[in-house]
């Protein structure tokens, strides 16, 4: 089983974004990175300067670079962005359908904002050239079992730590929150970053708030699953970044599918670091997304 390192989901300062990824390329033992900006296009200009050498780094200790695209373009300019990538040489991971029509005819990645619940729509995307495929991190062991038994061709991905991404909007709920336009947001997701946690009114933890993009409030932790998540045919998990020791955490699911570190504990090790959110794996066991099964 291999590891994924999803994309960075939040506005970090471009100083962290680097020395993040620098720290990943010398000391995290994952075998593919996706890098890129997937949630707000506002966004990718602060990094345009930092990319090439960031992507160079990742190559030169090893890791295998994936281009990820917008998940949800609606600007001319978007839609060149998401076409752009495919001249790059490498793997682009599509988060939005209307990227089929740039990756056409060439190999690509689905990311796990792309709604594959069933056979057919996991065939269609084989069939159109999709080499990964990361399912929706909603889906239930039942789903992923049957999705696995396929004569699938392309690697099935399952999210695997991280808060689960759930829905990208037009509106931006960070600015509103702040009294401010999508337009006129100051970039004010950039003081949460891990996402801004939102409460139900009697105080229950519900959501984050990412920009645009909504998640879920607790932070997926799939440690004591990976026994059936190999039976199922999973051949990759998905580890998505936050600002707790992610190298610590690529760390434990790697002693974890390499066998030197019993499932069970690693939920433990996990537990040991200082996370942005309590642990959940609720959707997994067909449960609500917030709960933990033991």
């Amino acid at each position: 089983m291999k590891l994924t390192l999803g994309p960075v989901l939040f506005n970090w300062p471009t100083p962290m974004w680097v020395d993040f990824y620098a720290r990943i390329a010398d000391e995290a033992p994952v075998d593919r990175v996706v890098i890129g900006e997937v949630v707000c296009s506002k966004r990718s200009p602060f990094r345009t300067n930092a990319v090439v050498d960031v992507i160079e780094r990742l190559e030169r200790a090893g890791k295998e670079v994936v281009l990820a695209a917008l998940a949800l373009p609606t600007l001319k300019r978007e839609v060149a962005e998401v076409a752009d990538l495919v001249g790059s040489g490498r793997l682009i991971e599509i988060n939005d359908m209307t990227a089929l029509a740039a990756v056409a005819g060439s190999p690509y990645i689905v990311g796990p904002l792309v709604n594959v619940y069933n056979e057919e729509a996991l065939a269609e995307l084989e069939s159109l050239g999709a080499t990964t495929i990361t399912l929706p991190p909603e889906l239930p062991q039942a789903s992923i079992e049957i999705l696995g038994a396929g004569k699938s061709t392309a690697d099935l991905e399952v999210f695997a730590f991280g808060r689960a991404p759930l829905a990208i909007s037009a509106r931006c709920y960070h600015a509103r929150a702040h009294g401010l336009a999508k337009d006129g947001c100051k970039y004010v997701c950039e003081h949460d970053l891990d996402g801004l946690h939102v409460e139900t009114l009697d105080g229950q933890s519900f959501l984050a708030v990412n920009g645009v993009q909504t998640l879920a409030s607790g932070l997926t932790v799939l440690g004591q699953e990976i026994p059936e998540l190999e039976t199922a045919g999973v051949l990759r998990l998905r580890l998505s970044p936050h600002t707790c020791d992610m190298v610590a955490v690529t760390n434990a699911y790697r002693d974890a599918v390499d066998g030197r570190l019993p499932p069970a504990e690693l939920v433990a090790r996990i537990k040991a670091l200082e996370l942005p959110a309590a642990i959940v794996n609720g959707y997994f066991h067909a449960s609500p997304g917030a709960a933990f099964v033991g």
